[in-house]
């Protein structure tokens, strides 16, 4: 394996609790009542605050369980995984958020396609966030954000298809 595809896998690692926290707010849109937007006027109906515990839990729980596998090639040591997987998980939510709140006040409608911001929101929020574990190059960051891009697109088609989500992006 070459050098750059093995930095890029590790970087894909190291984003695992980041990818998983943005996919989880969507399956708990169907928890009525309780599940109110964190500020409709700012962010727009589609950001909740279960939606954003969720994925901050998930998030947290997937860096727990890669602090149990404990791949060698990691950029986190184990014992730091949960703090990172925290960490992931609310830069991917946060990250997310602000780009919502940069959509509302250009007058974009919640659920409208604004390419490239949000696929790539996330990825940006959760690799700041992760700056004190793993500081990726240049090249490996583009590499990860291209990818990044392309997957979120078809999860979120498949996603789409299956009635998991209202939108196709």
């Amino acid at each position: 394996m070459s050098e750059f595809v093995r930095h890029v896998a590790e970087l894909v690692y190291f984003l695992l609790p980041a990818y998983v926290a943005n996919m989880a707010p969507p399956f708990v849109r169907f928890w009525h009542g309780w599940n109110r937007p964190i500020s409709r006027r700012w962010l727009g109906e589609h950001k909740t605050v279960v939606g954003f515990a969720a994925g901050v839990l998930a998030g947290s729980a997937t860096g727990i369980v890669l602090a149990r596998i404990g791949w060698a090639q990691s950029p986190v040591r184990p014992e730091d995984w949960p703090w990172a997987g925290l960490a992931l998980g609310f830069g991917a939510l946060a990250g997310d958020a602000a780009k919502s709140f940069i959509k509302r006040r250009r007058g974009i409608a919640p659920g409208r396609s604004w390419k490239p911001a949000d696929q790539l929101d996330f990825v940006v929020g959760a690799l700041l966030a992760g700056l004190p574990w793993h500081v990726p190059g240049w090249t490996e960051t583009l590499a990860v954000l291209a990818a990044s891009f392309v997957a979120h697109i078809v999860v979120n088609h498949v996603a789409f298809w299956l009635g998991i989500r209202d939108t196709r992006w």
